[in-house]
C-alpha cells in the first residue's frame, strides 16, 4: 500500500478526447472501468476549466469488445454529472482555510456541505465566522453544516449561532438541521439523499448514542432504507467523526455505526474530524464478514479496493478533515491501515482542499482537489440500476 495515489495524466485514448478547450467526450463500446473513467474526466473538466487547478485527468483503459452494458448505456444518456456538490470539515480561519474555501465556487458547486469543526473561535465569534465564509463562497451560497465536537457544546462557538449565520438552503430539509437531518437533492427530481447524523457528539443534552437499538440508530436507517423505497439513486451520509481511521482518534461514534452505514446500504460516508484525508476501500458484508470492526482488519469485508466501483456492493468511508486548519500525520502502521487505499496528511503529501462529488443517474464521481498541496484521489461508482423516469418528488 502506499500513502498516496499517483497523479494521472490526462486522457488520450480513443474513449476520451483530452483537447484542454473542449469537454472529454464518450466514444460507445468501452469497458465499465472507461465508463467511470470517461465520467471522472467529464467532471474534472467541468471543475478544473472553471478553476484553473489544473489538475490532472485520468487514463484510459483498453478498449472491452462488444456491446456495452445497461449501465454503460445510461451514461450515453446522461453523459455529464447532473448535480455537484462539495465537503470539507475542520476549517477554522487560516489562509489554508481562505484558500479552501475560495476554491468551492470555482469547482462549479451547487452547495457545500461543512463536516464540523467550523471556526475555532470564542463564542460570541460565530457571525464573524460565517461573514469570512460568505466572502469566499459568495452572500447566500448554500452551506450546510453538520456539528462538529468544537461548536456542539459551545466550547468554540455553538452550533445553533453557527446555523442561526448559516442557515439550512436546501428545500425539503427533513430533521433537525445542523444535528440531524436529511435532505434530497436536487428537490425536484432527486438524485441523492443526504442523510446527516452526529454519532458521538456532545450537544447541550448529552453525547448522541447511534448504538444498535437505539432510536437515532433507527431515524438513521430509515432514512437511507426510505431513501431506496422513494428510487432516490444515490446515499450519502455525512457526520463528523469518522470510525474507521489512519489518525489520531479511536471510533468515538461507537463500533455499531459502521456497521449500520453499511447493512443499510449507504454507498459513501463522508466525515472530518481527523486533520487529513483518507479513504477506504469499498467495505461490504458477506457469509465471512459480520461485522467491520474497527481496530482489526476483517479481510473479507474489503469487497473492491479499486477506483472504479459498482454500487450495491458496499460502502466507501471518506474523511476530508482538510478545511484548513493544522493537518495531523497519517499513522501507516495503525491496525486499521489495511481498510485504506489512499490518505494524505502532515506527513504524507501534505495538502489542504475540498471533496467534490458529482452525481449523475449513472454515476457518483468522487475527486480530493486540492487548494493547497498537490495530492489528488479520484473514484467512481457505477449505478446497479436506474428508474427509467427521474422520481417525482
Amino acid at each position: 500500500m502506499t500513502a498516496a495515489r499517483p497523479s494521472l495524466h490526462p486522457p488520450t485514448q480513443a474513449g476520451v478526447r483530452s483537447d484542454a478547450s473542449q469537454p472529454p467526450t464518450r466514444v460507445p463500446g468501452t469497458s465499465v472501468a472507461e465508463v467511470i473513467q470517461w465520467s471522472v474526466a467529464e467532471v474534472r473538466y467541468r471543475g478544473t476549466a472553471a478553476s484553473m487547478m489544473g489538475v490532472a485527468g485520468l487514463i484510459l483503459l483498453g478498449a472491452c469488445a462488444g456491446p456495452p452494458a445497461p449501465d454503460q448505456r445510461a451514461f450515453e444518456e446522461h453523459p455529464a454529472a447532473e448535480i455537484a456538490f462539495t465537503a470539507s470539515g475542520d476549517i477554522g480561519t487560516t489562509p489554508e482555510a481562505a484558500a479552501t474555501l475560495a476554491q468551492i465556487p470555482a469547482l462549479d458547486a451547487e452547495f457545500h456541505i461543512a463536516l464540523g469543526d467550523l471556526s475555532y473561535g470564542d463564542p460570541g465569534d460565530e457571525p464573524a465566522w460565517c461573514e469570512f465564509v460568505a466572502g469566499h463562497v459568495g452572500a447566500g451560497f448554500p452551506v450546510q453544516l453538520i456539528a462538529g465536537n468544537h461548536e456542539s457544546d459551545g466550547l468554540d462557538g455553538h452550533i445553533d449561532a453557527f446555523a442561526e449565520c448559516l442557515p439550512e438552503r436546501l428545500p425539503g430539509m427533513v430533521g433537525e438541521y445542523a444535528r440531524r437531518y436529511y435532505v434530497d437533492v436536487p428537490a425536484g427530481a432527486p438524485l441523492a439523499r443526504l442523510v446527516m447524523i452526529s454519532p458521538g457528539i456532545t450537544f447541550d443534552d448529552g453525547s448522541w448514542s447511534y448504538a444498535d437499538g437505539s432510536e437515532r440508530s433507527a431515524w438513521t436507517r430509515r432514512a437511507i432504507e426510505g431513501a431506496r423505497t422513494s428510487g432516490i439513486p444515490w446515499v450519502i451520509v455525512g457526520m463528523h467523526k469518522p470510525c474507521l481511521s489512519v489518525g489520531n482518534y479511536e471510533c468515538d461514534p461507537g463500533p455499531e455505526i459502521a456497521d449500520l452505514l453499511v447493512s443499510a446500504g449507504a454507498d459513501l460516508v463522508i466525515s472530518g474530524h481527523e486533520h487529513l484525508y483518507q479513504r477506504t476501500a469499498q467495505l461490504g458484508h458477506g457469509p465471512r464478514c459480520d461485522s467491520i470492526a474497527p481496530d482489526e482488519i476483517a479481510v473479507d469485508c474489503i469487497v473492491d479496493d479499486g477506483d472504479h466501483l459498482e454500487q450495491g456492493a458496499g460502502t466507501v468511508f471518506v474523511t476530508v478533515g482538510t478545511g484548513g486548519t493544522a493537518l495531523r500525520d497519517v499513522h501507516s502502521g495503525d491496525r486499521e491501515a489495511g481498510y485504506f487505499v489512499a490518505w494524505s496528511g502532515a506527513n504524507a503529501e501534505p495538502s489542504w482542499g475540498n471533496l467534490r462529488v458529482g452525481l449523475s443517474r449513472s454515476a457518483l464521481v468522487v475527486d480530493f482537489v486540492p487548494a493547497v498541496g498537490a495530492f489528488t484521489d479520484e473514484f467512481g461508482i457505477a449505478a446497479a440500476d436506474m428508474p427509467s423516469e427521474p422520481v417525482d418528488r
